[in-house]
């Protein structure tokens, strides 16, 4: 069966996409906490970024690093989203793919504040 989203092109294909991202973006603001507190400290880190970052260089590692995480939370909430949609039972396997999705979280963080050690404690 053909997807009645595909087969879109041109102006309507991105006008359409930007919406999926919107809307995208607000489920996981509302029903995402994690994704919540990341957009809140990349809010609030993002102007130090700029503020304490020496060159253009810092600063452009130190905000990638911050929405990497963000990039990444998106990425884990969906595949828990998709385990959940197909069963909630406990199961071997559905419980390796959320671990998995949480340690590429944790990666990311751990990232983070590597380049953020690195450039303010240079």
């Amino acid at each position: 069966m053909k997807s009645p989203y595909k087969g879109k092109t041109g102006l309507r294909r991105l006008i359409n996409a930007f919406g999926y991202s919107i809307a995208g973006t607000l489920a996981a603001f509302k029903h995402e906490d994690a994704f919540r507190q990341e957009v809140i400290l990349t809010a609030i880190l993002a102007p130090v970024a700029i503020y304490c970052g020496e060159t253009a260089i810092d600063q452009a590692l130190m905000i990638s690093s911050l929405l990497l995480i963000i990039i990444v939370e998106l990425l884990n909430s969906s595949i828990e989203a998709t385990v959940d949609r197909i069963s909630v039972k406990h199961h071997k396997l559905a419980k390796r793919a959320k671990d998995i999705g949480s340690a590429a979280v944790f990666f990311s963080l751990i990232n983070a504040a590597v380049i953020w050690f690195l450039i303010l404690v240079k």
